[in-house]
């Protein structure tokens, strides 16, 4: 819970109005959007450092209140289980708990990782052509204009 209130909190939503129960389906919900939002990253680290295309399913959150097996009923060669522990800012445990097939990664040829493109240089790079663009584009019509008059 302290998770989720300190996130929503600091997207601007009123304490009064967040979920009072670990069990709500908001809070699974926004979990699952958060950790989304780090295998997201992750996997694009992954991808630019490797130069490889990943595809993932969405992950969801569940609240369990007991001990429970869980078995996925999927094709893996060589699975393997993991569990993070992270500790919050109250030094709360929160487990993550995957499994996932044995993955080794082989190079086949050379080459150089890319940095992470930065956002709000590509946004001014966009501004910058389009601003220069239309300002062209009115001369060479004007210049046609001219041409069709003889001038």
């Amino acid at each position: 819970m302290e998770l989720y209130e300190s996130y929503m909190l600091s997207m601007g939503m009123a304490k009064d109005e967040l979920a009072s129960s670990h069990t709500s389906d908001e809070v699974g919900n926004v979990m699952g959007e958060l950790m989304n939002q780090i295998v997201g990253d992750f996997t694009g680290k992954v991808a630019r450092e490797l130069q490889t295309h990943i595809t993932q399913n969405q992950p969801k959150m569940l609240a369990l209140n007991k001990q429970v097996m869980l078995s996925v009923d999927t094709n893996l060669d060589k699975p393997e289980a993991r569990r993070v522990t992270f500790f919050t800012g109250r030094n709360n445990i929160f487990y993550l708990e995957m499994a996932i097939d044995r993955t080794e990664f082989i190079k086949l040829n050379d080459f150089e990782s890319h940095e992470a493109p930065d956002p709000d240089e590509l946004i001014a790079q966009v501004n910058a052509q389009s601003a220069a663009a239309p300002q062209q584009a009115s001369s060479d019509e004007q210049d046609d204009f001219l041409k069709s008059l003889g001038m």
